[in-house]
């Protein structure tokens, strides 16, 4: 059996977006699924949310996957950078590098975004990296986007009138996620 650690993004939570219908499913198949609860953008930083994750560090392996959003998958940049294991994937929902250039989010803390990452490190810690990005997406743009997937070589799905892939853009159900989960998995 699989295990599967969801991160949430900043303005998420383990209730939010299209993470419980995600899990349900994920857990229907019989994996098992960690949504932790990191803290909210008025009290976290970088540290703040490693402790969290230090909690489930021993749960990931070669066979689990890696699923995040927003700034939860900058976390997992982060992660991969410095994690002694190789597991078998990650999906990187709405990620993206730098600051967004809007209002809402000119408060995250930049050690998450800001930082030039080891792009071989990350790479060599998984064996797939798969990222989602909306055409519309209101905070990053596209451009972004692609130059992510190219610095990860990862395979970049860019969903058109996707948005942010989040549940204010009808995202409660993401089909392509779980496919390409399920596509990895079998």
């Amino acid at each position: 059996m699989s295990n599967i650690l969801i991160v949430h993004g900043a303005y998420g939570g383990p209730e939010k977006h299209w993470i419980p219908w995600i899990r349900e499913k994920l857990e229907n198949y019989g994996y098992n699924i960690i949504v932790p609860k990191f803290p909210d953008p008025q009290n976290h930083d970088l540290n703040s949310w490693l402790m969290v994750f230090n909690d489930y560090r021993n749960y990931l392996d070669e066979n689990s996957l890696i699923i995040g959003h927003d700034i939860g998958s900058n976390f997992i940049l982060h992660i991969l950078e410095d994690f002694n294991k190789k597991i078998r994937a990650v999906f990187l929902v709405s990620c993206f590098k730098g600051r967004p250039n809007h209002e809402k989010f000119k408060n995250i803390n930049p050690e998450f975004t800001d930082k030039e990452f080891e792009w071989k490190k990350i790479k060599n810690s998984c064996h797939r990296i798969y990222l989602y990005h909306g055409d519309d997406n209101p905070y990053i743009p596209k451009k972004d986007a692609v130059r992510l997937a190219e610095n990860l070589e990862g395979n970049l799905n860019v969903i058109r009138n996707g948005r942010h892939l989040d549940q204010s853009s009808g995202y409660v159900v993401f089909d392509l996620l779980l496919e390409e989960i399920k596509n990895e998995l079998y």
